[in-house]
């Protein structure tokens, strides 16, 4: 029998069809799904419409983590849905102040070996737990939590070897920043980040879970860790020894690519604006000032990451030029924090204690002044997230945090004195008062506020493509690029046709009146197009504003399989020159589109404005073909129907 890495045995346990071959379409069982309130609206949407009574699943969870600012009623009208929603189909209900998904996820649903499906990019955090936790589309969600399996590229598997352990007050957002330095945010794509060595021992749960959630910004399909004695004990404090079970690599096992990392070697990192791989030692950037500094997000907001944050800041007070902001991960966290007293520490220091929510991370409140340096120990530094496009973001360490903020200046852990790693505790605070569960709530009626419309549906592919080549984008075009996610627009992600005025918006402001004016088109772009978020309003609403195609030179996984959900073209250039030689305006045709998908991979695209033509490839497996013909995943189903 093959000697099997971890990934290969999880993925084997839950195979529905397909082959273990790496680059062939493989379909798998989830058992668990997640959702959040930003891409959770659409997704129970796009659910309602498959009929199903109860949801498939062994667990599903709805979260409200990150639209908790309420400046008018959408976003409580939304609350509303979803919870309503969410309980009348058999589906667990996080509610605001419970916690950020994926830190809550971790402490009280996830178990090592299980399949987790969610709603956004960072659900790999439950690899930190050893499951195989992939973030998706709504959509993809809701086909799930419907008794669907999940389609997906069969991933290579790259084995990280740690080795060592971490010295000079190096930490787990180290590890993750140092694997982003040399593999970029385009290295993971098409693969599963595996951990192990001896160094993975030395790591807490909680420690994993940082590395393992910033692992999307790679690209990769997912991150994991082997299920250990450090699991146990973790599921042990939560009250859930049950859920335990030990999982690894057979010894001998093979994988794909290997990388090695010497743990005590590192020394303290941060990404410098605007991309989470642009890394450098902080010693090298040097004694920059700062104007603002958060600590939080779903990376660096567990119970370990506050302790340590607190025991810095006892009896100091932070610079008066700086703004310190705390946003625990979870009701737990922050119940544990004040228990301590390490909480009075926090705020006797001068830090403002934010909920427990997202916030800030996705520019839910607490942007920056213009020009400002801010650091935070965030997963993502992307131009203009932050809601202020002038500002610096740099990505850092919850130490490199605290320290700088004391001081109002960036500051190297590795000159300070060590930081003491709190002890798990024996039993955490468990307390589920606000998680409500479906089976105590009967008769639940459906509440639909004003501010939820219809999403859009395509229509089958034509024979003829054409359009206008409405905007040429450079490398690396986020997701907050293509729709932003701040926090005037998040109110309304259940409203297509408000967002659509918005799209492409930190690119060029006038995209989206130029899209409706023309009636739609093609959109043109360089490589990694879609990086980042899950959200499939990036390409909801392109459909709405007539987009039939994106044409670049690669595309991010989750943002390709949204586009073809949607039934929009991803085409890739043939030859990445090409790009260069499209402009703006330049009017493009797809002849015999439908033959050209049916036939092959190869789409030959005609520019009528410049007289040429150039080939681009479309690679679809039979399914997936069916798929944009019909036009996306509902306009198939309801053909079908």
């Amino acid at each position: 029998m093959d000697k099997q890495n971890l990934t290969r045995k999880i993925i084997s346990a839950h195979l529905v069809s397909g082959e273990m071959t790496a680059g062939s379409e493989i379909a798998i069982r989830i058992d668990q799904t997640l959702t959040q309130d930003s891409t959770g609206t659409m997704a129970y949407l796009q659910f309602e419409s498959m009929g199903v009574d109860k949801v498939k699943t062994l667990r599903s969870v709805a979260y409200i983590d990150h639209n908790t600012l309420q400046s008018g009623f959408e976003n409580a009208d939304d609350h509303a849905y979803i919870q309503s929603v969410a309980l009348k189909h058999g589906i667990y209900v996080s509610k605001p102040g419970n916690g950020i998904c994926h830190q809550v996820h971790l402490e009280r649903f996830g178990v090592p070996g299980y399949t987790l499906l969610g709603s956004d990019s960072h659900t790999p955090t439950g690899g930190g737990i050893g499951m195989l936790a992939i973030g998706a589309g709504g959509l993809d969600v809701a086909v799930a939590m419907s008794g669907g399996a999940l389609h997906l590229t069969m991933p290579k598997v790259v084995k990280v070897e740690l080795k060592g352990k971490l010295t000079h007050n190096a930490t787990a957002k180290d590890i993750i920043l140092e694997v982003l330095r040399l593999l970029t945010v385009k290295g993971g794509v098409g693969k599963v980040i595996e951990y192990a060595g001896e160094g993975v021992k030395t790591l807490t749960v909680p420690e994993r879970a940082t590395i393992t959630n910033m692992g999307a910004e790679l690209g990769a399909t997912t991150s994991i860790f082997p299920s250990d004695e450090m699991t146990k004990a973790f599921l042990k404090a939560q009250g859930r020894e049950k859920d335990f079970a030990a999982l690894s690599a057979d010894e001998g096992a093979t994988y794909d690519e290997t990388l090695t990392i010497e743990l005590g070697a590192l020394r303290p990192l941060v990404a410098c604006p605007h991309s989470p791989d642009a890394v450098k030692t902080v010693k090298e950037v040097g004694k920059i000032k700062v104007d603002q500094v958060c600590i939080g997000s779903c990376t660096n907001s567990s119970y370990a990451d506050m302790m340590k944050v607190a025991s810095i800041l006892k009896g100091k007070t932070i610079s008066p030029e700086t703004s310190l902001t705390i946003s625990p991960g979870s009701k737990q966290v922050l119940t544990m924090l004040a228990k301590s007293g390490a909480l009075a520490d926090i705020i006797d220091s001068g830090a403002r204690v934010l909920e427990c929510a997202c916030g800030p991370c996705i520019g839910m409140g607490q942007s920056p002044k213009n020009d400002a340096v801010s650091l935070r120990t965030f997963n993502r530094n992307f131009f203009a997230r932050s809601g202020t496009a002038s500002a610096s973001v740099y990505l850092v360490s919850p130490e490199t945090a605290a320290f700088s903020a004391i001081n109002g200046y960036l500051t190297d852990p590795a000159d300070m004195p060590e930081v003491e790693k709190p002890a798990l505790p024996e039993r955490f605070a468990v307390n589920d008062n606000l998680i409500l569960k479906p089976e105590d709530f009967k008769d639940i009626k459906v509440v639909r506020g004003p501010n939820i419309k219809p999403f859009p549906i395509n229509s089958a592919l034509k024979e003829k493509v054409e359009g206008e080549t409405l905007i040429v984008c450079e490398d690396n075009i986020t997701t907050d690029h293509i729709m932003p996610s701040n926090a005037k627009l998040l109110p309304y992600r259940s409203n297509i046709p408000y967002l659509s005025d918005y799209c492409l918006n930190p690119v060029d402001p006038t995209f989206a009146a130029r899209a409706k004016s023309a009636g739609g088109g093609f959109i043109v772009a360089g490589s990694n197009y879609g990086q980042g978020s899950s959200r499939e309003h990036a390409a909801l609403v392109p459909l709405y504003l007539g987009i039939k195609g994106v044409i670049a030179k690669s595309f991010a996984r989750i943002h390709r399989d949204n586009l073809i959900n949607s039934g929009i073209l991803p085409l890739v250039f043939k030859s990445e020159n090409d790009c260069d030689k499209i402009s703006a305006g330049d009017k493009l045709v797809i002849e015999n589109a439908r033959g050209q998908i049916e036939s092959g991979e190869t789409i030959v695209v005609e520019n009528k404005t410049k007289g040429n033509n150039f080939e681009c490839t479309l690679a679809l497996t039979p399914r997936l073909k069916e798929i944009i013909l019909a036009g996306g995943v509902l306009a198939l189903a309801r053909s079908k129907a």
